[in-house]
């Protein structure tokens, strides 16, 4: 009997679900904040050096902070991200700041007002006005800067002094940020810090004074509010930075969500022709999840980078995975003859512990990128890491309770096929076969007779692998070797010369440039990379330069010698760190000769996108560090469920006498999950092949990467991890003689309650 009670209840919920989205979206996807990447903005990381010797304490590092959010108010930027990191520096973070070249300015200004003879003898500093007593006014209807002193009469002896001196020495400079031996009022070349040096040819007995020089009303209040906002207490040094103009951030963003829609769209036609009725669950719960993790990501208040729109995407091949795990255990119990309630109940309860592991070691990736990370890789990272949490409880929980409501309904007890089970396929209870007898569309395919080639194919791409990075290295980006990257706009097609000569007209030498490489659609865009770090007036006048004759401002990325030497450590490190924790994480949860073969396989994936990346020449930079980590991933979520499988496996075996008898529950296994792994590397390599066609030219290397090392994954993990294993299981059977497999059974069981 059908209880249509449970299907109203389905169908109710659904709808209540998806008219609370509907609702709520529109408001949810405005509060998200969206990184400068997607918004235009910049980002630089400073090192805090001391002015006078002084240590450089935990309380000099907040004060610093302090007095750059005052700065940042100034330029009316809206939430910036200011943090300390380490010992001695500072990452500022403006996402939709309009003017970079002035925030930049203003951040790294000392702001250090000085007032001085014409012996550029210091009289008075900024110590001598009152605190918020600058404001921008106007004398003889010219804009100027008014202040307040602290002290009349010192200002008074000061005026007495200079006005007692002959002309023309009876000058009284106003300095911002004097730099001694270098500056001075006596030499006309020396003189791009001074403000103005009126002639004083009276006393002044006053509190206020006037600032006077060519001044624009913006500019006269700009340095009234650093007047207000107080001189740094220390020496700023940029060591990274990163910005990104309006015109580039919005058509990344545009360019990223249609490429993201497209791969999506196809997962879900994916999903309701392979897997019919399932398919259409995990469609709802799917677009669930990303409501949800929209929802978090907005909930914390954290910012959206266009890697984390991309991590958001993976993560929907992520849910399906868990999805099309649960299916493929349930269409397997069909086959063996139970009922739909049964074959439901068994297959999501086997399928726990294989999606459990996966998205655990997946996680410890993500985790690690995210301690490791900087910037938009750790953007990349918090969208993954939200991503597997939000997938499992969607995946797990959320299509356990659409299916248990159809299932508990009666109403697919007779209806095998809407799961994909043609009734030909359904054996009988009674014939008592189990799981390992299935027949499988591979069966002919014999893996393990041939694992002695694909270990060759592997060191032969292995030995290739390095004598291409012997040869031809690697093209490493800026982000490892130190220098400027300029990414360039054209609304008309770019050539190498043209793009050269327009460096050289923007005060960069053409023997500065080490590469220029077109890009984009139809070469409008060009990158430029330079040997040498550009400062920040030279980044300004790039700026300008383009945004007058190109009608758009480049994006332009810095990187000190140091910090290059520290991301690639820090990338070793990484990887390093999440390979010796898998292996600690299947140690425990399997046993050693799994784990091993594990990260031999995560390490060769890793290897051959390398390998890739220095045959192609593509650019290797930070963003390749967050792909090869994800692939680590992606390559241990497959090896664990073919793991699983053989784990299982080893249980219908109550001893293992025979060498035949492991390669039939190695080869079994791979078969049994080889649909599963082309299904899910299929949804994942849909929105990875969309965002490289579509996607931002800025991620396009970081996709590439993607793309290569998920197809290399299935491979590792099905011709490589576990044939490895099968060779060291062999010579525990030689060296013990028969393997217990009762421990196997106890785990296998245990991993499933």
């Amino acid at each position: 009997m059908v209880k249509r009670s449970r299907i109203v209840a389905f169908f109710l919920i659904v709808l209540l679900i998806f008219a609370a989205m509907g609702t709520t979206s529109k408001g949810i996807l405005k509060d998200i904040k969206l990184g400068l990447d997607l918004q235009g903005g910049f980002e630089v990381l400073y090192e805090v050096k001391p002015l006078s010797g002084e240590k450089i304490t935990p309380e000099v590092l907040r004060a610093t902070v302090s007095s750059l959010e005052r700065r940042v108010n100034v330029l009316g930027v809206s939430e910036p991200n200011i943090q300390i990191e380490g010992k001695d520096r500072i990452r500022v973070q403006l996402a939709g700041v309009k003017d970079q070249n002035n925030a930049r300015e203003i951040l790294s200004t000392q702001a250090k007002l000085s007032f001085r003879d014409y012996n550029d003898k210091e009289m008075m500093t900024g110590a001598d006005l009152k605190e918020g007593g600058a404001k921008q006014t106007f004398q003889d209807n010219k804009p100027v800067v008014e202040v307040t002193l602290k002290d009349v009469n010192k200002f008074k002896e000061i005026t007495q002094k200079i006005s007692s001196m002959p002309v023309p020495t009876n000058v009284l400079a106003i300095w911002l940020d004097f730099e001694e031996g270098k500056d001075s009022i006596k030499d006309k070349a020396s003189q791009d810090n001074m403000i103005s040096a009126p002639a004083v040819s009276e006393v002044f007995n006053t509190k206020k004074v006037y600032i006077t020089g060519q001044f624009t009303v913006e500019e006269a209040k700009e340095l009234a509010d650093l007047l207000d906002a107080g001189a740094l207490p220390v020496d700023l040094k940029e060591k990274y930075s990163t910005s990104v103009g309006a015109q580039f951030g919005a058509g990344a963003l545009n360019d990223t969500i249609f490429a993201g829609i497209i791969g999506i769209a196809l997962i879900f036609i994916f999903m309701l022709v392979y897997y019919r009725f399932p398919g259409f669950i995990a469609v709802v719960t799917l677009s669930v999840y990303i409501f949800l993790t929209l929802l978090v990501f907005e909930w914390m208040n954290a910012v959206l980078t266009l890697p984390g729109i991309a991590a958001l995407v993976l993560g929907v091949g992520m849910a399906v995975d868990a999805n099309i795990i649960t299916y493929e255990r349930i269409r397997d119990e069909l086959k063996l003859g139970r009922t739909v309630k049964a074959a439901y109940k068994e297959g999501t309860k086997n399928s726990l512990s294989t999606i459990m592991d996966a998205n655990l070691t997946t996680l410890l990736a993500a985790a690690v990128l995210f301690y490791y990370g900087t910037s938009s890789v750790k953007g990349f990272a918090t969208t993954l890491i939200i991503s597997i949490l939000m997938s499992f409880i969607t995946a797990v929980y959320g299509t356990r309770l659409f299916m248990s409501l159809w299932v508990k309904s009666g109403f697919l007890d007779k209806r095998t096929s809407w799961f994909g089970v043609k009734k030909k396929y359904i054996h009988n209870l009674n014939e008592k076969i189990n799981l390992m007898s299935l027949p499988t569309r591979f069966d002919k395919i014999d893996f393990v007779k041939h694992r002695k080639a694909f270990y060759g194919i592997s060191i032969g791409i292995t030995i290739i692998g390095i004598i291409f990075l012997f040869v031809f290295r690697l093209n490493l980006g800026i982000d490892f070797t130190s220098g400027t990257r300029i990414e360039v706009a054209s609304k008309d097609v770019l050539t190498t010369q043209q793009v050269e000569t327009e460096m050289g007209k923007a005060g960069i030498d053409v023997n500065d440039i080490k590469d220029v490489r077109l890009a984009g659609k139809e070469n409008k865009n060009a990158v430029v990379r330079t040997v040498g770090v550009l400062d920040k007036q030279e980044i300004a006048v790039l700026k300008d330069h383009f945004k007058k004759d190109y009608g758009a401002e480049p994006n332009v990325s810095t990187v000190s010698p140091t910090v290059g030497k520290e991301l690639a450590k820090n990338a070793i490190f990484a990887l390093a760190i999440a390979s010796l924790g898998i292996i600690l994480y299947v140690s425990i949860r399997f046993e050693w000769r799994m784990a091993v073969p594990a990260v031999v396989a995560l390490v060769h994936d890793a290897f051959f996108i390398v390998t890739i990346f220095s045959l192609l020449r593509l650019e290797v930079d930070i963003t390749f560090i967050a792909a090869v980590l994800t692939i680590v991933g992606y390559s241990i979520n497959d090896t664990i469920v073919t793991f699983d499988r053989i784990r299982e496996n080893l249980r219908f075996s109550r001893k293992i006498k025979t060498v035949e008898e492991l390669e039939d529950i190695v080869n079994i296994s791979i078969r049994q999950t080889l649909t599963r792994s082309i299904n899910t590397v299929l949804t994942v390599l849909v929105t990875v092949i969309a965002l490289m066609i579509f996607g931002s030219e800025a991620i396009r290397n970081f996709s590439i990467a993607l793309f290569i090392g998920l197809i290399c994954g299935v491979y590792s993990s099905l011709l490589i991890a576990s044939q490895f294993w099968l060779d060291l299981k062999i010579r525990e059977l030689k060296k013990k003689g028969p393997l217990n497999t009762a421990k196997e059974k106890k785990k296998s069981l245990e991993g499933q309650v």
